[in-house]
């Protein structure tokens, strides 16, 4: 009997080694399965990628130039592409079928074009805030120091068009002074109203600070104290017609971050 143990053990050891090392290789397949899995730098990396159309308010131009560079060299194989202008007329574009992936406008209304159309994908949310001021010539040679300096009859001042954001914005001000202002033109964009000033084919335009900071020292701003009551909200969404979802949702992603944020904020723009 003794021997007949003897010669069983040393089989039932090797036995049990076998199914020790059968089990912990499937338990190690099983983990390294599940690593891969859940690695998602891995999986956002294969998705990111491709081309893509921003269309944006025309205040958000050098921002967004900037924030695309970064884009682009975070995800070798994008490309952002931008169409800026007068987010009315963006919005129309977008809903008469133009192609787009993200559509960033300068006020709520302009951005209601498009989720009214059912153009969007998701809620529109918004991501900085901008405030008016008077860009007037370099020096100020007018002396404008106020939103009522800008009626006397002798300055020559531009506004941006009323269904433009900024030139919403701007009658609002008017309106909340009782300041009538005849412009000697309406401009489609922001950055049309601030260059009529710096090719000095007019004194003074009432602009967002972000686009006189951008102009640097080619105008020279002018805050006034009613810019605090016509302060716009700038909402961005993805579109429904997008091709490019997720590479449209990382960009999205970017400008909402921690460092798109530094940027926009380094322009002048207002915190959400």
């Amino acid at each position: 009997m003794t021997r007949s143990v003897r010669t069983r053990r040393p089989v039932q050891l090797a036995a049990f080694g076998a199914a020790a090392l059968l089990a912990l290789s499937a338990c190690s397949s099983s983990d390294d399965s599940g690593s891969a899995k859940s690695d998602p730098s891995a999986s956002a990396s294969t998705k990111i990628s491709g081309d893509i159309t921003v269309f944006a308010a025309a205040s958000l131009k050098e921002s967004f130039e900037t924030l695309g560079k970064q884009f682009e060299e975070a995800h070798p194989g994008t490309k952002v592409t931008f169409s800026f202008g007068g987010s009315d007329s963006l919005a129309a574009s977008i809903t008469g079928g133009a192609p787009a992936d993200v559509f960033a406008s300068a006020s709520p209304k302009t951005m209601k074009i498009v989720t009214d159309a059912g153009d969007n994908s998701g809620t529109p949310a918004t991501f900085v805030r901008n405030q008016l001021e008077i860009a007037t010539l370099p020096g100020n040679p007018d002396k404008v120091d106020s939103l009522k300096d800008l009626t006397n009859s002798d300055l020559k001042v531009v506004l941006c068009d009323k269904e433009v954001p900024c030139g919403a914005a701007a009658q609002k001000a008017l309106d909340a002074s009782k300041l009538k202002l005849t412009p000697v033109s309406y401009e489609e964009d922001v950055k049309s109203a601030l260059n009529k000033v710096v090719l000095k084919e007019a004194d003074a335009a009432v602009v967002y600070k972000t686009d006189v900071k951008a102009a640097g020292d080619k105008v020279e701003g002018v805050e006034f104290p009613e810019s605090a009551d016509a302060i716009n909200d700038y909402p961005i969404t993805l579109l429904k017609e997008s091709k490019n979802t997720a590479t449209a949702e990382a960009f999205i992603a970017l400008v909402q971050s921690t460092e798109g944020q530094k940027v926009l904020t380094a322009a002048g723009f207002l915190n959400p």
